[in-house]
């Protein structure tokens, strides 16, 4: 069962999807739904002895395509609707035990291909209004399965953050005439401090405003909305800053580095964004190689961060552990 319930008090959806919590939930290795199905094996996902990259639609997925009649009657004040949508799982290898910071940048380019593609064929469907793309990485953020994956939530409305970000840059550009985050940019580039790599294309930078401490984003250095705005050689731009950000995160603390990855593009309702610019954004959950950021009182109940460190020092660490591509 999966639905959406109306939020009078911030004016926000919420996804009810009760059967999500029958997912398969850390499996060991040799029964990862997601690897390669072997000869004599039992049928994975994936029923081919190797591939590429893989997407599939999520067999627990919080929308679908046609999904049932909400289990409660709506109100007045309590709207309900059918949890319309679509949710994939995008498989980056093959290999189980790899992660997408060992993918070589070529792999990672292709990647990028298929994510462009998904956005396009998902935008273009009539109930969707927001094609969201993220990965979730390591139990910390609350991973099921460990092979190296992402996920592609297409919404029937435009998320509350994303939202915000749109009546905030709306707002910007009304005031300045600019676009806020080609703003945003600048005004790292010229302080210099807080930036972690940054190439002809991409600058990926520990944002003055981070809320937690190793939070970085990865901003397109030319005014687009989305990866369909993306030239070749930006396509693979993009591929070298994620590899490099993604071994500095591996690299700072040691140890395998948990993070949620998620895209910032362009609503797909065919409404006016020009005032849009396309962005990652990461939000690692470490503070210190063996201490966790909590989202407690303040974060959670006010909606107000509190960040444990400077965004000068943490992008200083990162930037010290950036590798040198070939």
């Amino acid at each position: 069962m999966s639905e959406l319930r109306w939020n009078p008090l911030l004016g926000e959806w919420v996804v009810t999807a009760t059967h999500r919590q029958e997912r398969t939930f850390l499996p060991p290795a040799d029964f990862c739904p997601l690897c390669p199905t072997r000869p004599g094996g039992f049928e994975t996902e994936i029923p081919a002895p190797s591939y590429e990259i893989v997407v599939f639609e999520n067999r627990f997925p919080s929308l679908q395509p046609s999904p049932p009649a909400p289990a409660v009657e709506g109100t007045d004040l309590y709207h309900v609707a059918p949890a319309t949508g679509v949710c994939e799982v995008v498989v980056y290898t093959p290999d189980h035990f790899s992660t997408l910071a060992a993918q070589p940048v070529e792999r990672i380019e292709q990647l990028v291909a298929v994510w462009t593609d998904r956005f396009r064929e998902l935008g273009a469907l009539d109930f969707v209004r927001y094609v969201f793309i993220f990965e979730n990485r390591g139990e910390e953020i609350g991973v099921t399965l460990h092979h190296p994956h992402g996920q592609i939530y297409a919404y029937p409305f435009i998320p509350p953050r994303i939202a915000r970000e749109l009546e905030m840059s709306a707002a910007h550009r009304a005031r300045t005439g600019r676009c806020l985050v080609c703003d945003i940019v600048a005004e790292e580039r010229r302080d210099g401090r807080r930036i972690v790599v940054e190439n002809e294309a991409f600058v990926a930078a520990v944002p003055f405003f981070a809320r937690w401490p190793y939070e970085t984003h990865i901003y397109a250095r030319r005014h687009i909305q989305s990866l369909l705005d993306l030239e070749r050689s930006e396509g693979r731009a993009l591929a070298a800053i994620l590899k490099q950000t993604l071994i500095a995160f591996d690299r700072v603390f040691e140890r395998p580095f948990p993070y949620i990855m998620v895209f910032h593009q362009r609503p797909t309702d065919e409404g006016d964004h020009s005032h849009y610019h396309f962005h990652i954004e990461f939000y690692p959950p470490l503070r210190t190689a063996t201490k966790l950021k909590f989202l407690a009182g303040s974060e959670a109940g006010a909606g107000t961060f509190i960040n444990d460190a400077l965004a000068e020092e943490t992008a200083a660490a990162l930037r010290a552990c950036i590798p040198k591509l070939d």
